[in-house]
């Protein structure tokens, strides 16, 4: 049987349009506001480099830490072969800050996405050199937590210099997530204590079967995890409920659903990619296929995403239904 749900979140990728780009990340604000407002426990915002979607998801956070004062906020996640870890450090350490201790840093390694068209831009003559592995991670752990990010500290003249990131938060280091899709990233980041987020993406290493593939990452995490099974691991589908939408969102959800289907039947492409089915439909319906998921059987937290292309009414209609209806059919209760 499932757990009763604990921590309820959703995911909003922030599309704008590229000749008012001001209006979608206000949007994406107003989301987080509306988030919070209907008593969801975390927001959590997608990168989009070099797209009409969010670049820069620390500073979309900072903005929203002055607009909500108990939600968490997120990044769902960062990939850091686009970032300098000790530069991301200080910014995410600010951003927790004026927060109050609410940010939940997600990241992912991996080379930047289309590399070879990319490379120049962002690494001109020091491409070959870069690392792009696990340690670009540590390297964000060990500065986040406190560890030195070099051997000289001391006053020289009137300035006082700190051998480590400033400002330091603490406990921002225990919320620092891995967004994981593979055994070997989720059994690695239970080895480094971090928080694990499975999205409906996988790799068909082991099976294809969306569900045990996930379940069997979340087992493989929480064994090398200092923790145990109290590690903490969100899930993240695309859920769309329909209890209160108009007839015309109706269509539009399931001509949507019904366009992303054909890609959950396999995997795709060399990296064996599954995709997990999209849920649309009554809360009551949906809860029912949630409770009979092994993966989702495993966790208390969810970061629901929200479809990309739709438009803010259909937001607002999706969270209110997933808030009001098909969260506490799963058991959760608001906390304000």
């Amino acid at each position: 049987m499932a757990r009763p749900l604990r921590n309820l979140g959703f995911l909003t990728i922030g599309l704008f349009d590229p000749a008012d780009p001001r209006a979608g990340h206000e949007a994406t604000l107003e989301v987080i506001q509306l988030g919070e407002r209907l008593g969801f426990d975390s927001a959590w915002v997608r990168h989009r480099h070099l797209q009409y979607g969010i670049s820069s998801p620390v500073a979309v956070l900072a903005a929203a830490t002055q607009r909500t004062s108990r939600i968490q906020l997120g990044t769902a996640v960062i990939p850091l072969g686009w970032e300098n870890p000790l530069r991301l450090a200080e910014d995410l350490a600010t951003v927790d800050v004026l927060s109050g201790g609410r940010l939940n840093p997600g990241v992912s390694v991996g080379p930047p996405m289309h590399w070879e068209h990319v490379r120049d831009a962002l690494y001109p003559g020091t491409g070959d050199a870069e690392d792009f592995s696990y340690e670009r991670v540590r390297r964000l752990l060990a500065y986040v937590r406190g560890e030195p990010a070099t051997a000289f500290r001391g006053t020289e003249g009137f300035e006082e210099f700190s051998d480590r990131v400033q400002p330091h938060s603490a406990g921002l280091g225990e919320r620092m997530w891995y967004g994981g899709g593979s055994l070997r990233s989720a059994t690695w980041a239970g080895e480094q204590g971090m928080n694990l987020l499975t999205s409906s993406v996988v790799k068909a290493e082991e099976a294809e079967d969306f569900a045990q593939i996930q379940l069997s990452h979340i087992r493989a995490f929480r064994a090398a995890h200092p923790a145990g099974d109290a590690a903490r691991v969100s899930q993240g589908l695309v859920v769309i409920p329909t209890d209160s939408a108009t007839p015309e969102q109706h269509a539009k959800y399931v001509a949507y659903v019904e366009r992303r289907t054909p890609r959950t039947r396999a995997p795709q492409g060399p990296a064996r990619m599954l995709f997990a089915e999209d849920l649309v439909g009554p809360s009551a319906l949906i809860a029912e296929r949630l409770q009979s998921h092994v993966a989702y059987q495993e966790v208390d937290e969810v970061a629901f995403a929200l479809p990309f292309s739709f438009d803010p009414p259909d937001y607002v209609q999706i969270l209110t239904d997933v808030a009001t209806r098909l969260a506490p059919a799963l058991g959760w209760q608001p906390r304000n």
